[in-house]
């Protein structure tokens, strides 16, 4: 689930999407509540595991991080949207530096 009015939201425009995993790691539970109090956005989780997805700093450009690996199904003529919304993103920085 993406909560609405976060970067990934804007960039996927939709709350569930289904992305592809090749890993074991995940962010410490324990740790949540600290991560969110110190400025770090849970912007993302898995609600059938309650697991941590992707993660923002809503104060930056574009901080975006995802547990899954979005270039497994990116595809030259469909790019994944964080890739879309990086390159948008250093477009930007670079037109206004």
């Amino acid at each position: 689930k993406i909560k609405r009015d976060s970067i990934a939201y804007k960039l996927y425009q939709k709350n569930d999407i289904s992305e592809r995993h090749r890993h074991r790691w995940e962010v410490n539970p324990n740790y949540v509540n600290i991560l969110e109090e110190n400025g770090l956005r849970i912007s993302g989780v898995n609600p059938e595991k309650d697991l941590v997805e992707i993660i923002e700093l809503p104060n930056h450009p574009f901080f975006i991080a995802s547990q899954f690996h979005p270039e497994f199904k990116s595809r030259p003529e469909s790019p994944a949207p964080l890739f879309i919304g990086f390159v948008r993103a250093s477009l930007k920085r670079m037109r206004n530096r």
